[in-house]
């Protein structure tokens, strides 16, 4: 006799993505604030910088990675966060948050290219032939990872005595690293490594970047002697954004008005940095814009969509895109109003749709690297 297998009912969603994508922005937007208004305090809605202002204007709070994630620890009493950012953002949420609370993505495709050049099997066969070559990696190295990554890394760096990094702390953090073990691992972005560790005086012969890519027993593409001599060892990773801005974008605005003021983000290239008036985080370039006097002239060196923000909000100075080309963060873009009239009408209903959940190990561990990344205080 033949048993069919059923397979087990599926909760019923309200709301379906289909019924808002042709929506008008005007009626999707209508219909967020009254969701909005229904769920009150239950609800809390973080937007990254590089938003859109059409979902930017409905966020109870903005920010860069530091800030949103200091404001996911802090939270208390809500019942659900709506995380307006990208994916790595929202595990990074979940682990924060009290247990209770539910993250939601509203775009499951909302990723980071950055993020994805590290997994975790990656990270863990790099680390094995450390241990080869060094006798004992935990002994000799601090992993650090940019926040800009899998909660799958950032358990790795709390099992193996490491920390999490924002490029608004990293300087602080690689220091921190460095008192413990007499090498760091950073990963996935080589940019941001660089740049800190250079600000530190770490010499440019003490850095090796490590290509995941390679056959494994390669030593990342490196000479023994030479990663036996390294400081830092960096990740072959980049930000697909930032990495665009060249040494010519410089060139051509110092050339076309030498009053101009260039400020970029720490994962430009090291040339672009050398180059540049001002480098800081999101959080800084934006302190920096509003606090410059009346008149003053800005190339801009990170995501379009913060940048036009920047001109918008400060009409007494003149902001500029560092290049000609357009260059947003696609995947930031993926977060729309359709989807996020999606998540949030369906949590009026009591359904919650795309819940970020890190598995119950990986939040343990991860923990670990996030709270000493938030006990590392910032100057000024």
């Amino acid at each position: 006799m033949s048993v069919e297998l059923l397979a087990e009912p599926q909760p019923r969603i309200p709301v379906q993505l289909r019924d808002v994508q042709q929506a008008p922005q005007a009626e999707l937007a209508r219909r967020i604030r009254a969701a909005k208004a229904k769920l009150g305090g239950r609800l809390m809605i973080l937007g990254h910088h590089y938003q859109k202002d059409e979902i930017i204007q409905f966020a109870d709070v903005r920010g860069d990675s530091y800030g949103l994630s200091v404001k996911a620890a802090e939270t208390k009493g809500v019942e659900y966060v709506i995380f307006c950012g990208v994916h790595f953002m929202a595990e990074t949420a979940d682990v924060l948050t009290e247990p209770q609370v539910e993250v939601i993505l509203p775009d499951l495709g909302a990723g980071c290219s950055m993020a994805d050049m590290a997994d975790i099997d990656q990270v863990e066969a790099c680390w094995e032939e450390l241990d080869e070559i060094y006798g004992d990696a935990d002994a000799e190295f601090t992993p650090v990872t940019y926040i800009n990554s899998t909660a799958a890394l950032k358990a790795f760096c709390g099992k193996h005595g490491g920390i999490v990094c924002t490029s608004s702390n990293a300087e602080q953090v690689l220091k921190w690293a460095l008192e413990r073990r007499p090498r760091v691992l950073f990963f996935p972005d080589q940019h941001l490594g660089r740049n800190t560790a250079k600000r530190m005086g770490i010499a440019l012969d003490k850095m090796h970047v490590w290509d995941p890519r390679l056959p494994e027993g390669s030593r990342g593409g490196n000479q023994e002697a030479a990663l036996k001599d390294a400081k830092v060892v960096l990740w072959r990773g980049w930000c697909s954004v930032h990495q665009m801005f060249t040494p010519a974008h410089v060139k051509m605005f110092r050339d076309r008005d030498p009053e101009t003021k260039i400020l970029v983000h720490p994962e430009c290239q090291m040339e672009v940095v050398d180059m540049a008036d001002y480098v800081g985080s999101t959080g800084y370039i934006i302190r920096i814009v509003r606090e410059a006097p009346k008149g003053s002239k800005w190339a801009v060196g990170t995501e379009l969509h913060l940048v036009n923000r920047l001109r918008q909000e400060f009409p007494d100075k003149e902001v500029r895109f560092l290049s000609s080309m357009v260059c947003m963060c696609a995947t930031m873009y993926r977060i729309d109003l359709p989807h996020l009239c999606w998540a949030i009408e369906n949590l009026v209903h009591g359904v919650v749709v795309n819940r970020i959940e890190v598995a119950a190990d990986d939040r343990r561990d991860a923990i670990l690297a996030l709270e000493r990344m938030l006990a590392i205080k910032i100057p000024g």
